[in-house]
C-alpha cells in the first residue's frame, strides 16, 4: 500500500531520477521539514486533513516515509498532513487513489478509510 502513491506520479528522485506511471501529474521529492528537530524518515501519527471539496473524513493515520508527492494539479489533492511542511496525504482522480500513510496500520480510522474507498472506489 505504501509505495502505491509514489508510483502514480510522473517522476521521483528517490535513489536517482526515475519515471513513474504518470497517472497523476506531479513528482515525488524528499521530505525536508523546516524544523531541523523533525526527523526523516517521518514515522508516527499525524492528522489527515481533508480538503473542503473531498468526501474523505478527517482522522489520525500512521505514516512512515521520507518522500512526498508534489501534485502538479491542486485538484488531485484530496487531503493533506504536516510534518514541518504541508504535503498531500491522499491524492486521486476519478478511480485512481493513493495515500502517503499506512491505512492498514492506522487502526479503526484506517480500516474505515479502506472500507469507504472499497464501497465507492473514488473520493471525488
Amino acid at each position: 500500500v505504501c509505495v502505491g502513491m509514489q508510483l502514480l506520479a510522473e517522476s521521483g528522485d528517490e535513489h536517482g531520477d526515475h519515471r513513474g506511471l504518470g497517472w497523476l501529474p506531479g513528482s515525488v521529492t524528499r521530505l525536508n521539514p523546516t524544523d531541523p528537530a523533525l526527523k526523516v524518515p517521518h514515522m508516527g501519527w499525524n492528522r489527515v486533513e481533508p480538503l473542503p471539496t473531498s468526501r474523505i473524513e478527517g482522522g489520525s493515520a500512521y505514516f512512515v516515509h521520507s518522500y512526498k508527492f508534489e501534485a502538479s494539479e491542486p485538484s488531485d489533492v484530496r487531503a493533506t498532513t504536516t510534518h514541518g511542511v504541508r504535503f498531500p496525504a491522499v491524492v486521486g482522480r476519478r478511480n485512481v487513489t493513493g495515500v502517503q500513510f499506512h491505512p492498514e496500520k492506522s487502526q479503526r480510522w484506517g480500516l474505515n478509510f479502506l472500507a469507504r474507498w472499497l464501497e465507492d472506489g473514488r473520493w471525488d
